[in-house]
């Protein structure tokens, strides 16, 4: 409101402040006056030249608007949302997307002269000037363009906060660099992009700027559906959004400032009366919705997914593009208006969350994350736990329970991961088959095999050396190749084939397939003690679903290893994408033995190899889940079952759930639950390839396989 505005700021009235107050408004509408009755072609002249000069010399966010806009993270589909990120609420949207009636609502509320004047409207500052002084009630001479103007230097995230607060500062200077701005502006854009750009800034209240926000926050509709009634309400909030706002302030005062709206339209000629009788009769009908800000905002029909939503704002803060430091990456998320097409995919999603829940509740100490990865592009398709994503205060003496926003399933921060057991056995049968050994190398396990590494606690010790032991000897004892050594999981099998290979090249194979040492004790023994690291093939060291899950997909995509990824698409407000969250793969196996470790994984499952090797299986359940559709996985029970891990993987899809204590590692879960964990995994994969083409897996060549002892089944 021009000079309404500095007037309101004189200091209490006194005969002296009176006079200058007057003066200074004699002054100034009479500069109005001789402006208004200079020839219209000598003003139009020096418009023009005086224009163009201060267009070049416009602030460059009222050249090129970068106003903070909401970013918006969707499921893979491209349409389900997950939530947004904002520190402030707004979407820029086209004019095209906003109902003509809104854009009529706003010309007639704001500024009725809009198309007729050049950015400042001479007639409108002298009226409002004479009422100011002369009635002492207050009204606004600025135009839409020169609100714009003000908005625009108000909430510039390029300028200091200092900056920022001059541009609402209520003096002469300040007005007068508002009216150049403003005739800067027309000069250059039409009427049309002007209006949208206001349309897009003005705040309505409630937390809502721009109109596609408000739209949403009183209505919950686009803005390309409200009505006349709607549009005549939204455009009456922006003279005072607070005073007016029918949410956190006024009905009432709403109703009535509506009303003058709907007045002011019947006066340009927008409506007719009867129109505006009709939309005056309508009840005050919001359908407020919150507007989710961040991760612990996602769905709560949706529970598990504020994990993956942590999972990529962690990513998020580590990529270059949005920014040279964590903070400006933050910020980016949060005002740069992003669309994100994520990797999450809902069904599988929903299916992990629940199967995780059904083995132990929200409010159990125990947990089971689990993680959904694509072989061949790393996507992440799942991340999913008995916990909710929440800050909410847990009960006296639950640490992580049911609250929790910690990385559960990725890993960061103070969680370390979790013993995956004797899926890391893994490791070790592909560096042997690197090697050069193939499929049938045989052994004679025992059921206990003295090492040559010192013992680690008395009930491992033989004369003093660690002397690993089978978990059944009966079933496990006896001559095994890798195809049966890695179905029955037998210990002392795969510790005799990692000193044959070398424990260091077990640990360089972990780390090439993904496996991240977040302990600080595993990581200062695979640097430095990697060959002495005798039980390392028994799963000692801490990992995560996510690791685990993409090693495994490395094998399924036949050797190709794929940073895990949270995202399919970036795309910034101008729809131009950025060139982050392809998957970013490289060879990192011999596809031959890729397929070879596949082979042999064939077992466990209770399948069969494309050689007829396996002969037994410590998760058979899956062929059945799994309707006899080619699966591949591995079991593993760390010490005393203190956890219980499953993988499996086809070529779609692989997903690592492990049971444990987040909190206390010493709480030991027990042999019962890895059926559970077994079928859970399963019926996520179920629902992963439910509706795809079955996929087989490719036979290792006879390089790899050998001469087994037994028979070869064709």
């Amino acid at each position: 409101m021009v000079f309404a505005a500095i007037l309101k700021t004189m200091a209490t009235p006194t005969p002296l402040s009176r006079l200058f107050t007057v003066l200074l408004t004699g002054v100034l509408a009479g500069l109005v006056l001789a402006v208004a009755a200079l020839p219209g072609n000598l003003l139009l002249g020096f418009a023009a030249q005086a224009a163009l000069r201060e267009y070049a010399a416009l602030p460059d966010a009222l050249r090129t608007p970068a106003t903070p806009q909401r970013s918006y993270l969707y499921a893979n589909d491209g349409k389900t949302l997950i939530t947004t990120f904002y520190d402030v609420n707004r979407t820029d949207v086209a004019l095209a997307e906003i109902a003509p009636v809104m854009q009529q609502a706003i010309v007639a509320a704001e500024d009725r002269r809009f198309y007729d004047h050049g950015g400042v409207d001479l007639r409108g500052m002298l009226r409002a000037l004479v009422s100011n002084v002369s009635s002492g009630t207050e009204q606004g001479g600025s135009t839409l363009t020169m609100q714009y103007v003000r908005n625009v230097l108000k909430s510039d995230p390029n300028r200091t906060a200092e900056e920022r607060a001059a541009a609402t500062e209520q003096t002469v200077g300040r007005k007068l660099q508002e009216i150049r701005y403003a005739k800067a502006l027309e000069q250059q854009l039409s009427k049309d992009e002007i209006l949208n750009r206001y349309l897009n800034i003005a705040y309505f209240g409630s937390g809502a700027y721009g109109i596609a926000a408000a739209s949403q926050r009183y209505f919950s509709k686009p803005p390309a559906e409200l009505t006349l009634a709607e549009s005549a309400l939204l455009a009456g909030l922006v003279q005072s959004p607070e005073a007016y706002n029918p949410i956190d302030g006024d009905a009432d005062a709403a109703l009535n400032r509506r009303a003058y709206v709907l007045d002011s339209m019947f006066a340009t000629g927008a409506i007719t009366a009867e129109q505006a009788a009709q939309a005056k009769a309508e009840e005050l009908a919001l359908d407020p919705s919150d507007q989710a800000n961040g991760c612990t905002a996602t769905a709560s029909a949706a529970d598990g997914w504020g994990f993956f939503c942590d999972y990529l704002r962690r990513w998020w803060i580590a990529q270059p593009e949005f920014g040279d430091t964590v903070e400006e990456r933050e910020q980016a998320l949060r005002r740069g208006g992003y669309t994100v097409v994520t990797t999450l995919d809902p069904q599988i999603q929903a299916t992990a969350q629940q199967q995780a829940t059904d083995i132990y509740g929200y409010d159990n100490k125990r947990a089971v994350p689990i993680a959904a990865v694509e072989p061949g592009t790393g996507r992440v398709l799942a991340m999913a736990v008995n916990r909710h994503y929440s800050v909410d205060a847990n009960p006296d003496g639950q640490l992580n329970y049911p609250n929790t926003v910690n990385p559960l399933i990725s890993g960061g921060g103070s969680v370390v991961g979790y013993q995956a057991g004797s899926t890391f056995k893994l490791f070790t049968m592909l560096a042997a088959l690197e090697s050069g050994r193939t499929l049938s190398t045989g052994f004679d396990a025992p059921s206990r095999l003295p090492t040559r590494y010192a013992a680690g606690s008395d009930d491992s010790a033989c004369n003093g050396q660690w002397c690993p032991a089978n978990a059944n000897p009966q079933w496990m004892d006896g001559y095994r190749m890798m195809w049966d050594g890695f179905g029955r999981s037998v210990n002392t099998y795969f510790v005799w084939l990692a000193e044959q290979v070398g424990q260091d090249k077990v640990v360089e194979m972990a780390q090439r397939l993904g496996i991240t040492f977040r302990a600080e004790a595993d990581a200062n023994f695979a640097e430095n003690n990697a060959a002495n690291w005798g039980a390392f093939t028994l799963g000692v060291a801490a990992t995560t679903p996510l690791d685990l899950a993409n090693a495994y997909a490395t094998v399924a995509a036949e050797g190709t290893y794929c940073a895990p990824v949270p995202v399919v698409s970036v795309t910034a407000p101008d729809g131009e994408r950025l060139p982050v969250g392809d998957p970013s793969c490289r060879q990192v196996l011999d596809p031959d033995v890729a397929r070879a470790a596949t082979d042999a994984a064939r077992c466990p499952v209770g399948q069969q190899s494309a050689f007829g090797q396996c002969n037994g299986g410590t998760a058979t359940s899956v062929n059945r889940i799994l309707d006899g559709r080619p699966v591949a996985g591995k079991t593993g029970s760390s010490e005393n079952a203190a956890t219980e891990t499953f993988v499996g993987f086809t070529p779609q899809v692989a997903v690592a759930g492990i049971a444990a204590n987040p909190d206390d590692p010493t709480d030991l879960v027990g042999s019962a639950v890895q059926a559970q964990v077994i079928d859970a995994v399963a019926r996520i994969i179920a629902t992963a390839v439910d509706g795809e083409p079955v996929e087989s897996f490719t036979a290792p060549s006879q390089d790899l396989v050998g001469t087994p002892r037994r028979p070869v089944e064709r």
